[in-house]
């Protein structure tokens, strides 16, 4: 049972960021591939080369955009994150709702859809609080435990230092590891060349810019019929400094609030 459940927890650690390029994930043995056309100045260098040349890439980005989705998880993120820890975008969890995010520093607005109120608050409560609060932002700062829960996505540090020292699912035995460079093709308008990494029963792809800096633009994880992909643009653009005005938020307690007033009546 261990061996079925190594890659799809493979899968999730990709779409979290804890396993992205190079390090000991993309470590093995394979020879340079012969100069192909359209590879650039990768042509010649070794999948391994060209998977540390985007790692490189990746950690000295001072901002980002990370995409991520999974056939294993339905949760989902669309986050632009700099390394001052400003963000904005989505979190979402499928079923469970999603949220609009905005961080500027230790300030955190997060505007709430209908399902993210009737998941958090039962019945009636649930569908009351959605019709109030509808295109509303809750507010507040990284000292309230829910919003620090939440923009935690939002640090690109951590991120990079995910991506440069990844953790590895345990497995057993020794597996094969054989890395391969596939044909240029093209990523969102942006040309980029394959490398190719099978391990056992898991199928790594990360897709390297080819011109200019050899940024990481998507790795895709396959395995037990199973999908996660990452993806990865915007390098070095700002994040938007656009916040929500007053006049559309509101203060986060009023959703903490509302939760102990349920778990109060749960009890009783």
């Amino acid at each position: 049972m261990a061996r079925k459940r190594r890659p799809t927890t493979a899968i999730t650690a990709l779409t979290c960021g804890a396993a992205l390029v190079a390090g000991p994930a993309w470590m093995g043995a394979a020879a340079a591939a012969s100069p192909a056309d359209g590879e650039g100045d990768l042509a010649g260098k070794t999948p391994q080369q060209v998977s540390d040349a985007s790692l490189h890439a990746l950690v000295g980005a001072k901002s980002l955009r990370i995409r991520t989705l999974s056939t294993v998880d339905p949760g989902r993120l669309d986050l632009t994150l700099d390394r001052a820890g400003n963000c904005t975008g989505t979190v979402s969890k499928g079923s469970y709702g999603h949220v609009d995010l905005v961080k500027r520093g230790k300030q955190v607005w997060m505007k709430p859809d209908t399902a993210f109120w009737k998941t958090q608050l039962p019945g009636k409560e649930g569908d009351a609080a959605a019709r109030k609060y509808q295109g509303r932002y809750l507010h507040g700062t990284t000292d309230d435990p829910f919003l620090q829960s939440l923009s935690t996505a939002c640090d690109l540090t951590a991120f990079q230092k995910a991506a440069a020292n990844p953790t590895s699912p345990p497995s057993s035995g020794h597996p094969t590891t054989h890395m391969s460079k596939g044909k240029p093709t093209v990523q969102e308008g942006t040309r980029v060349l394959p490398v190719i990494k099978k391990t056992g029963g898991v199928i790594q792809t990360l897709y390297v810019t080819i011109d200019g800096k050899h940024y990481p633009r998507k790795l895709t994880a396959e395995a037990n019929h199973e999908t996660g992909t990452v993806l990865l643009s915007n390098y070095d653009k700002p994040v938007s400094a656009k916040t929500p005005p007053p006049g559309k938020t509101v203060d986060i307690s009023v959703l903490e609030e509302r939760l102990q007033g349920t778990q109060g009546s749960q009890a009783a």
